[in-house]
């Protein structure tokens, strides 16, 4: 694993329900609850500047405030302050990590200690997906936008890396959470876009169009 930034054992943690980081993307996020304001504002504080993303993950008859036990680190790359007092920042994913421990008092944030074994590509080289078929693959993304009636930069998707092209459509696509866990935590760069392949034909199989990749 690169040890350009050092990854402690406890992080500032924010719970967010169908946000997903992974490794090298970029998140932007608005920030205007006072706890995660706090949470910014000590996180910029370090050296790191580091925030771990992880999703809620509520069950029936458990206490409240449960997570799920992967999330994603990311280092605030950018950061702005509006007038008001609200932040505008980005996240750069570096590594996911095991959620352990929660630590409690001392901050209006939540944290965690945290485990990152098993995550060391995570800050490896861009990944390569070698058994992507990319035109079959803009074919039935073709066919999801349509159904959704959504817009996009065709030929930035044509031109951008595997793993961009993949990880932003993961990050972006409107999944439900458990979805968006599923992508998370795929072991490889094939492995999520093979997931996220069965998604997307399964919602086009939702509303009526029954297109698969072929």
């Amino acid at each position: 694993m690169s040890k350009h930034v050092d990854l402690p054992d406890l992080i500032p943690v924010f719970p967010l329900p169908g946000a997903l980081l992974l490794p090298r993307a970029r998140m932007p996020l608005h920030i205007f609850e006072p706890r995660y304001l706090a949470m910014i504002d000590d996180a910029l504080g370090t050296k790191e500047r580091l925030i771990g993303m992880i999703q809620p993950n509520e069950v029936p008859g458990k206490k409240a405030g449960g997570v799920h036990r992967i999330g994603c680190v990311g280092r605030i790359t950018q950061f702005s302050e509006t007038e008001d007092g609200r932040y505008m920042i980005t996240l750069t994913g570096l590594s996911r990590y095991r959620a352990r421990d929660e630590v409690e008092g001392f901050t209006p944030y939540r944290r965690f200690n945290v485990n990152w074994d098993g995550f060391d590509g995570d800050m490896g080289p861009t990944e390569r997906d070698t058994g992507f078929d990319r035109p079959k693959f803009l074919d039935l993304l073709g066919r999801f936008f349509s159904a959704r009636e959504l817009n996009t930069d065709w030929d930035t998707l044509k031109e951008a890396d595997d793993e961009l092209l993949i990880n932003s459509l993961s990050m972006l696509l409107d999944f439900e959470p458990e979805d968006k866990q599923a992508l998370l935590e795929a072991p490889s760069l094939s492995t999520r876009r093979e997931t996220l392949v069965t998604l997307i034909e399964f919602a086009l199989r939702s509303d009526g169009s029954g297109d698969m990749m072929q």
